[in-house]
């Protein structure tokens, strides 16, 4: 089998699959619009169903329900006929996945769930199928045809499967004003948690850690301060505390490229003058951004009236995991 046999077989399957969405996106029709709104009347949790690669599916759509703000968790279907079914209360929504809507597993946990009165929600393939019949609300997620070449392993439907899944997580996330921040909460482990929670107060150095001098220093002396604090740079603060300039590793070596003699230069004479400066409760995301974009390794955090409270550098960030 050669190279381009391989690509065109995949490209088939993609194109498959696309068209298997695109079907997907146009049919959808007001049953979307009620799945969303009692999964937002759902007073409990969201517990989701599915045997086999429909089972792959719903623990993923489960995941993704869970940290978009909707509590959801996956339950084996044959489990939950061995006990498991304790774990689904009165106030919970079930959804069952189920390609062929027959799926045995689910059919006979079917009456339990009528009985406890949960509101159903069944993706299947087949709306005349049993478990599409026994739902209080049905999505079709039927496809033309696997990409598979014999029709038979789950491709494009479980594909279509996931995706009517994450139109569901979202189409909710923004109904319920679901921000960055409330997504963070539920990743404080990850990057993206750290990137979205982080402030530059929670990491900046402050009080007698602070390297700063008056413009008035000698550059010997502002060197001397800018090593002992240990940030790779120096800020030069006026008679009102007010933050005028910076002087940093860089500008040193530039000052010595010009042959200028740092043992008789103030300070105020090679400064870098109206420093690029960042608010306390900014995003440390926001501080690498900056860093980045203006080629800068190091930012004083200054207060409303331009005084420096705090300082980080590009080590601090890569420390916290936001660089």
């Amino acid at each position: 089998m050669t190279e381009s046999a391989f690509l065109v077989d995949a490209r088939a399957v993609i194109a498959c699959e696309g068209e298997a969405l695109s079907t997907l996106g146009a049919r959808l029709d007001l049953r979307f619009v009620e799945a969303c709104e009692a999964l937002m009347a759902c007073t409990g949790r969201v517990i989701v169903t599915g045997m086999g690669k429909s089972g792959h599916i719903g623990s993923k759509i489960a995941a993704t329900l869970a940290s978009t703000g909707t509590p959801a968790f996956f339950v084996h279907p044959g489990e939950a006929s061995h006990g498991d079914l304790g774990m689904i209360t009165p106030g919970d929504l079930v959804l069952a996945i189920s390609n062929s809507g027959e799926t045995p597993e689910i059919l006979t946990i079917l009456p339990i769930i009528k009985r406890m009165g949960n509101t159903l929600l069944a993706l299947t393939g087949d709306d005349g199928s049993s478990i599409a019949g026994a739902a209080d609300i049905s999505l079709d997620i039927s496809v033309e045809r696997e990409a598979c070449p014999h029709n038979l392993a789950p491709t494009a439907s479980t594909t279509a499967t996931l995706a009517m899944g994450d139109a569901l997580a979202i189409a909710v996330l923004k109904a319920r004003n679901f921000g960055a921040e409330d997504f963070a909460r539920s990743h404080p482990g990850g990057a993206l948690g750290r990137r979205l929670l982080v402030h530059v107060k929670d990491l900046m150095h402050t009080g007698e850690t602070l390297p700063l001098v008056s413009p008035e220093a000698s550059l010997t002396d502002a060197l001397a301060e800018m090593s002992a604090k240990h940030l790779g740079m120096v800020g030069v603060v006026d008679n009102e505390g007010l933050l005028v300039g910076i002087y940093t590793d860089g500008d040193l070596r530039r000052t010595l490229n010009q042959g200028t003699d740092i043992t008789a230069c103030r300070i105020d004479n090679v400064m870098v003058r109206s420093p690029r400066t960042i608010a306390p409760d900014t995003l440390a995301a926001e501080a690498v951004e900056m860093m980045q974009r203006h080629s800068i390794n190091g930012l004083f955090a200054v207060d409303e009236g331009g005084r420096p409270v705090g300082a980080l550098n590009a080590l601090d960030l890569i420390r916290a995991g936001v660089f």
